[in-house]
């Protein structure tokens, strides 16, 4: 089994990689392998509505001018997906929201690949606006007919400059459930 995150934050070594991080402990302390993307910061256009995906129905985006295709054969290849992003103006950055947007589209149209999947957002904020970024991505997730895994509380860590997320003990409790969880939902699915 393999669980691949990927972090729209620009900032290595992140709010939203520390959280990712935790929840990876549980899921490599129990014999789940993780990757971690890095989209945050690089080149990642908007869908354009050329409508071609639906057109060839092959689950690749006719724009390759990034690196999106590359993305969506590891969601293909992964059981578990985390999508993690800071909260920026009360959602998503702008590179996650490219992703969720082009992700859908060739999910929806190229057979749903993302059903059965099992799917967790992770959000760091600084204070507000982490609800929403939260939603933005869940949403796609059901949208997409993924597994949504709960947690203690909402999937949300606090922190402004990287590294502080570790010091709020409740966001990173919730990150360790939200790995105890992924696991037992990831096992039971392959049972």
């Amino acid at each position: 089994m393999k669980v691949v995150a990927f972090l729209g934050s620009p900032r290595p070594d992140g709010n939203s990689e520390h959280l990712v991080r935790r929840v990876f402990d549980i899921l490599e302390s129990n014999g789940i392998e993780t990757e971690m993307v890095r989209i945050g910061g690089k080149p990642l256009h908007g869908c354009l509505a050329c409508m071609k995906c639906y057109e060839t129905r092959n689950g690749q985006c006719a724009n390759q001018t990034d690196d999106l295709n590359d993305y969506i054969e590891k969601m293909r290849e992964a059981d578990g997906i985390i999508f993690a992003s800071p909260t920026y103006f009360a959602d998503v950055t702008a590179e996650m929201k490219a992703l969720i947007d082009r992700t859908g589209m060739l999910s929806r149209s190229g057979g749903d690949f993302l059903r059965f999947k099992v799917g967790a957002a992770v959000i760091s904020v600084r204070r507000g606006g982490a609800i929403h970024a939260f939603d933005t991505i869940n949403h796609l997730f059901l949208m997409c007919q993924m597994i949504v895994p709960g947690s203690s509380y909402w999937n949300i860590g606090l922190g402004r400059l990287p590294g502080e997320v570790d010091a709020d003990e409740e966001g990173m409790e919730c990150m360790e459930t939200l790995g105890v969880n992924m696991t037992w939902l990831l096992k039971r699915i392959h049972e």
